[in-house]
């Protein structure tokens, strides 16, 4: 008769064949010790006492449970113990292959051990296969509870270690910093090494949400109200196009690399870079916008009143001109401060003819006079003149 159930296969076994087998339990726990240190070096732990002693507690345990599963087939067992055994295997830093292979070889040895004593236990064949098939599906038993209790370490393993690395990354962007000693100690105990230099990488989502693709050691606050992320040596190797690749279908802007502890500060400048490609002043290309490549921008924009004053007194001499002409004579302008006073140079950069460019200077020294002679007048002219053409797209 096949048996279709694992209620079925206990209660095929006698149950006096526990009375049996109860005796040698001992004798057999031993030979399965002294197999699984032998040819699992993982637990070949001479010198540790209270290892010996678990490895016992599981061998004696698994051998009284098997006894008492063929004596009461019907009740319930409870599988804590090797749960116990699995987050401990987790706790040591290992996977369950060790353990897996040295319940296998314990498995072995019972079951050679069995079929040896078989004529002197009068267990007939059926009796002794019936107890094979039970030693394999117990030892499948053990293994899937060993499993549970690894997989829940790891997972309690993985979920504490992310707290601990959100909290850092709250104690990196705090107002005031926090202690170095406590940055230190939390670092620690995130696994996370402190490095030189850090940058904050500002987020948003462009529609329809993808989970970043990152180094392990970037530490990733989504869950913030401003999402937000710190790179560890930013400026390594490999650091940029791990950044374009994934955070491919974010709005992204890193800020400067800084010193650990001024964390907040690249954050701060980076979220002011967003909201700047937000408003169309900085151009949003494919990739992470860096603030190293727009700071010019970033200074003229951190005081937009500033700004602005400084744009009524300077711009003042176009101020009755029509739009279309305050428009050719600030392009103008702003190419010659930049680029050279040399009207050949500016037409190039302006793409158009020379004699444009010179009857254009003509007009602008005519509206200035002696101002664009004065440095600081030209460097005033120049900061509100980007700005005028920042807004401008």
């Amino acid at each position: 008769m096949a048996i279709t159930s694992d209620n079925e296969l206990w209660a095929a076994v006698p149950a006096g064949v526990a009375t049996l087998l109860r005796p040698a339990i001992g004798d057999l726990a031993d030979q399965m010790i002294s197999e699984i240190q032998q040819r699992v070096p993982e637990y070949a732990r001479p010198s540790d006492e209270i290892y010996i002693k678990v490895l016992r507690l599981a061998v004696d345990e698994a051998l009284q449970r098997f006894l008492s599963r063929i004596e009461r087939p019907h009740e319930p067992w409870d599988p804590e113990v090797f749960r116990a055994i699995g987050r401990g295997e987790a706790a040591e830093g290992r996977n369950l292959e060790p353990f897996q292979t040295a319940m296998r070889l314990g498995a072995r040895v019972a079951w050679h051990r069995l079929t040896e004593q078989a004529e002197r236990l009068t267990l007939d064949p059926r009796t002794l296969y019936d107890l094979g098939e039970a030693i394999f599906v117990f030892l499948d038993q053990l293994a899937d509870a060993a499993t549970d209790g690894f997989n829940e370490a790891r997972a309690n393993a993985a979920g504490e270690m992310e707290r601990r690395r959100h909290r850092l990354l709250d104690l990196l962007l705090s107002q005031p910093p926090a202690s170095p000693e406590a940055i230190g100690d939390l670092a620690k105990a995130a696994g996370w090494r402190p490095p030189r230099t850090v940058a904050g990488v500002a987020l948003e989502e462009r529609g329809g949400y993808r989970a970043p693709s990152l180094a392990p050691d970037v530490l990733v606050g989504l869950e913030r109200r401003h999402p937000c992320l710190i790179v560890p040596d930013p400026m390594g190797p490999g650091q940029a196009q791990m950044l374009d690749t994934g955070l491919r279908g974010w709005r992204a802007a890193i800020g400067p690399a800084v010193p650990l502890f001024d964390a907040a500060t690249s954050l701060r400048w980076a979220r002011e870079a967003l909201e700047l490609v937000k408003r169309g002043v900085l151009s949003e290309g494919k990739g992470v916008l860096r603030c190293s490549d727009h700071m010019a921008t970033l200074v003229v924009f951190k005081d937009e009143e500033l700004v602005r004053a400084l744009s009524e007194v300077r711009l003042a001499p176009l101020a009755h001109l029509r739009a279309s002409q305050q428009d050719r004579l600030a392009e103008t302008l702003l190419a010659w401060l930049r680029h050279g006073r040399g009207a050949g140079e500016v037409a190039a950069r302006l793409h158009v003819h020379p004699q444009t460019v010179r009857y254009r200077l003509r007009q602008l020294e005519e509206l200035y006079g002696d101002q664009l002679a004065d440095p600081d007048i030209r460097f005033e002219l120049e900061i509100v003149l980007r700005a005028r053409q920042a807004l401008s797209r």
